[in-house]
């Protein structure tokens, strides 16, 4: 029998189990060295079958510990529709709410479910101070002197060694710093279009691609954006001939959470080869993974230099440095233009410090700390969202990340739940945040990259409350 048949066979097989609640949720799957015996198949065979099942939401992979019957697995509707490809120039990102929302940054004494921000316990601060100790003793100048404008040679060449998904395929060399990841984005976007022009995002939408959109007077063209597997490209196929970019985040977007398939990142990349379309790679998140091992982004698959591709520290270990790169591809000599008129250079200091960390600090170590506390939220906020939200609320399945997407009842509107949670010191992302347009009302983001605590847990009781009292 065909490999492709065999693996569809296995998959089925095991569907047919969960759906007769033969297996249930938290039951562990075979290994794969057992499920190769057990059907007498290879062990690609048997990956690619844990794979399909893993893409349909219905098993996840626990590091080290195998796969598992997924709580979504368990729910009816369990995944968020889809929206529809909107395309206009009269609505906007709802800025006010934002401001709202971001002016809550500060607050110590609310519970911060609404920010993509590590909580303190996740970051490595002992090391980074023993990193800011290192470079304050090593340098004559304090930090004061100038930087090249591409960035500290140092930290370029840190960052490209453990760039290894990309395996060599960059370099320092084509590495600019940027001041985080936002600042990356918007000089990408400054750098391949003009205002009027058209920029295709994935919908929902991170709200700060939005703003720098919007700021640069261009625009919008959201696409269509399963939960599972992303972007619908057949629908970005209709609208390429009419875009000078794209912006998007394939490894663990914000805010479903979803990992685009490698064969769906290959096929992007030809895609706007074919049209010689800029895409600017958002992936910050692409370290923060709850499988076996990192994905690669698209960048891995760009041999026309189109694809921008831009990391951070941001997500993983230190929020306020503001330390980002992009590898620009072609429009490296544009994006280092921009950055001279803008801010002349990056702050040495910070871009030592991280070199520093990047060379001495067991970066590896740390994310693999990081990655098992996250999962381990992950694990726990699914299991209190069910057992304290209506029974058909539609929640995300994300691969790795910060971020869960919650779809609630039609007639919850998620910005007027925000006011009477947040009197209650609870944040959130109202989901009209994550769109131009007027749609995702009944839904909201919740990030779990926190102390998990008795107040969280109660915190998230008192929300499906206040959700429940609303019908």
């Amino acid at each position: 029998m065909a490999k492709d048949v065999l693996y569809l066979k296995i998959a089925k097989s095991v569907t047919e189990q969960i759906k007769s609640e033969t297996l249930q949720f938290g039951d562990r799957l075979p290994s794969l060295r057992s499920a190769q015996k057990l059907y007498n198949v290879s062990l690609n065979t048997v990956k690619q079958a844990y794979m399909e099942l893993e893409s349909r939401s219905l098993v996840e992979s626990r590091p080290k510990y195998g796969y598992f019957v997924s709580q979504t697995s368990q729910r009816k509707r369990a995944l968020p529709s889809i929206a529809k490809m909107k395309v206009s120039e009269s609505q906007k990102a709802p800025e006010d709410l934002i401001d709202k929302v971001f002016g809550t940054i500060a607050g110590t004494d609310v519970t911060q479910f609404a920010l993509g921000i590590p909580g303190k316990s996740f970051l490595p601060l002992p090391k980074l101070k023993k990193s800011m100790i290192n470079v304050i003793k090593s340098k004559n100048d304090s930090g004061t002197d100038y930087e090249p404008v591409q960035g500290s040679e140092h930290l370029r060449r840190e960052i490209a060694k453990w760039a290894m998904v990309l395996e060599g395929k960059i370099t320092e060399d084509d590495l600019v710093i940027t001041s985080g990841a936002m600042n990356a984005v918007y000089n990408c976007l400054m750098a391949v279009t003009k205002p009027g022009d058209w920029v295709a995002v994935e919908s929902p939408v991170y709200f700060g691609i939005l703003q720098a959109i919007q700021l640069l007077g261009l625009k919008v063209v959201e696409i269509p954006t399963h939960p599972v597997l992303g972007v619908d490209l057949e629908e970005l196929r209709k609208v390429l001939p009419k875009l000078s970019a794209c912006c998007f985040v394939t490894n663990f977007n914000n805010p479903l959470g979803f990992q685009m398939p490698d064969e769906h990142k290959k096929e992007l990349v030809r895609l706007i080869t074919e049209y010689n379309v800029p895409l600017i790679e958002d992936d910050i998140y692409g370290n923060v993974y709850f499988g076996a091992e990192r994905p690669k982004p698209c960048k891995f698959y760009d041999e026309a230099g189109l694809v921008m591709w831009i990391g951070s520290v941001t997500k993983v270990l230190a929020p306020g440095y503001r330390v980002g790169w992009v590898a620009p591809g072609k429009f490296k000599d544009k994006i280092i233009r921009q950055k001279l008129v803008q801010t002349v250079c990056s702050p040495s200091l910070y871009s030592d410090v991280i070199a520093d960390f990047l060379e001495h600090g067991r970066y590896d170590h740390h994310l693999r700390t990081f990655r098992k506390k996250l999962y381990s939220n992950y694990l726990q906020i699914q299991k209190s969202v069910a057992a304290y939200f209506p029974d058909d609320t539609k929640v995300s399945d994300p691969k790795g990340g910060f971020m869960l997407w919650l779809e609630l009842d039609k007639r919850i509107c998620t910005e007027d739940l925000y006011d009477e949670a947040f009197s209650q010191k609870i944040n959130f992302a109202p989901g009209r945040m994550f769109s131009q347009y007027n749609q995702y009302q009944n839904c909201l983001r919740l990030n779990y990259a926190m102390e998990w605590t008795d107040r969280v847990e109660s915190d998230l009781e008192k929300l499906g409350k206040m959700i429940k009292n609303r019908f």
